[in-house]
């Protein structure tokens, strides 16, 4: 890593959720933190949920985002590469945003070495033994016949389904997470699994919707970025050291 610089990590941010007066004030938020880091900026990573719908039709995307993804072609303009990681509700991700905005995708779990440590990054969801529901969902959305099938639909009536659906979820509506023991986080369970094979400094989730760092043992760490509803929370890698960070609006 170059001298000074960072790697950033955050999730969770269910933009246009639950409707655009909160996903607006959100989104100001977000890309004021964004303007913050971006000149100490050596890579960021986007581990899921930052839509909390979206679908690209062949000559339509959701409305929206535009404070957003107007910083996203800034940070690769600039040669600062972006990751982002599909989470449960935005699967459905094609060429648009790789095109427009320089995102690189990433559909499963990346094992990636960054600076001096080996870091295990996943959205979350559909990998933990008995985790059905979300395994199960994953399936039916990744299905390319399933995918055709939805873009059927007309944008207005399709689009409309799917805010409805996400709005129902226990991503959005839930109360705030809380950690509730190693023997009942199931990504714990399944970072536990991934040790067996290998070594990581850092297996760093989203999805769960809490800002946790739990050791698993002298040498590797639990990390849950947390979300932007909620918690504003973040991840700062300096190369040697991760540290889970909030960040506090200049306006709050």
């Amino acid at each position: 890593m170059k001298e000074g610089k960072k790697i950033f990590f955050a999730s969770d941010f269910h933009l246009g959720a639950p409707g655009r007066e909160k996903s607006l004030h959100r989104e100001r938020i977000l890309v004021e933190w964004l303007n913050e880091i971006q000149p100490r900026a050596e890579a960021l990573y986007l581990l899921g949920d930052v839509f909390d719908f979206w679908f690209e039709y062949k000559k339509a995307v959701p409305k929206g985002f535009v404070r957003f993804l107007g910083k996203m072609a800034e940070f690769y303009d600039r040669g600062i590469p972006v990751h982002f990681f599909t989470g449960n509700h935005d699967l459905w991700i094609f060429d648009y945003l790789p095109r427009e905005v320089g995102f690189i995708i990433h559909r499963e779990p990346l094992e990636v070495t960054l600076g001096e440590k080996h870091f295990y990054l996943a959205h979350g969801d559909g990998l933990a033994q008995g985790d059905g529901r979300f395994k199960l969902l994953k399936k039916v959305f990744t299905n390319p016949f399933a995918q055709w099938l939805f873009g059927r639909l007309h944008p207005n009536l399709g689009i409309s389904l799917a805010h409805r659906w996400s709005l129902s979820s226990r991503d959005v509506h839930q109360e705030p997470e809380k950690f509730r023991g190693e023997e009942n986080e199931m990504l714990v369970q399944h970072a536990r699994k991934m040790l067996g094979k290998a070594h990581f400094d850092y297996l760093i989730f989203g999805h769960r919707h809490m800002a946790v760092d739990y050791p698993l043992n002298e040498q590797s760490r639990y990390i849950n970025l947390g979300d932007w509803i909620d918690h504003y929370t973040y991840g700062e890698f300096d190369g040697k050291e991760f540290q889970l960070k909030t960040y506090t609006s200049s306006g709050s």
